[in-house]
């Protein structure tokens, strides 16, 4: 699919430049998303669709896509109306974006896809959002919840040390396995 935003493939610098995902990804002010679109036409075949779309005036790309769904654009019949021959399609979508979605797209993803239960989304990201500042998660809390009084933050000794063996830990309780290694990643954790 050809969108209107951007031609169908990326030139091979910008795909390298912006998909590296090296942890300081300093001026890398741009998310792109790279798509594929897939519905079953048949018991045996599938017709796909795919492009990517990078932010556009201060509008994040995820937003960008899910307005290209609601269009019809890209899931014609997603919502049970449009083309009549697509009512009640399936459309298995996978993303491979540059960063993570943000918290206020994060929320609008999980709200279309509880909305939307003929859609399966898979993202794939190359560096997470956020990730490139080790204390922005504790500065932003410090900006909105302490009584900061013109002052500062200051990281603590130890703190990216911590956050990263927590990160490690949280990794080891998530990956599937036997229930005794599930209580073994709870009492790493004091639980």
């Amino acid at each position: 699919m050809i969108n209107k935003f951007d031609s169908v493939l990326l030139a091979q610098k910008k795909f390298i430049y912006h998909y590296k995902n090296m942890r300081w990804a300093k001026g890398r002010h741009e998310t792109y998303l790279c798509f594929v679109v897939k519905r079953r036409v048949g018991p045996n075949s599938l017709s796909f669709d795919f492009g990517h779309l990078r932010n556009r005036s201060g509008c994040h790309v995820e937003l960008l896509f899910l307005r290209l769904l609601e269009a019809g654009a890209l899931c014609p019949g997603l919502w049970g109306y449009g083309a009549p021959d697509s009512v009640g399609l399936c459309y298995s979508v996978t993303w491979f974006c540059s960063w993570s979605p943000c918290s206020d797209c994060s929320y609008r993803l999980a709200q279309l896809l509880s909305q939307t239960p003929n859609l399966r989304l898979r993202i794939y990201v190359s560096r997470l959002y956020f990730c490139d500042l080790e204390d922005s998660h504790y500065f932003y809390c410090w900006q909105t919840f302490v009584a900061r009084r013109q002052r500062v933050f200051k990281a603590w000794d130890g703190l990216h040390q911590n956050s990263v063996q927590l990160a490690r830990k949280l990794n080891d309780i998530l990956q599937p396995g036997e229930a005794e290694d599930w209580r073994d990643a709870f009492e790493l954790l004091g639980l």
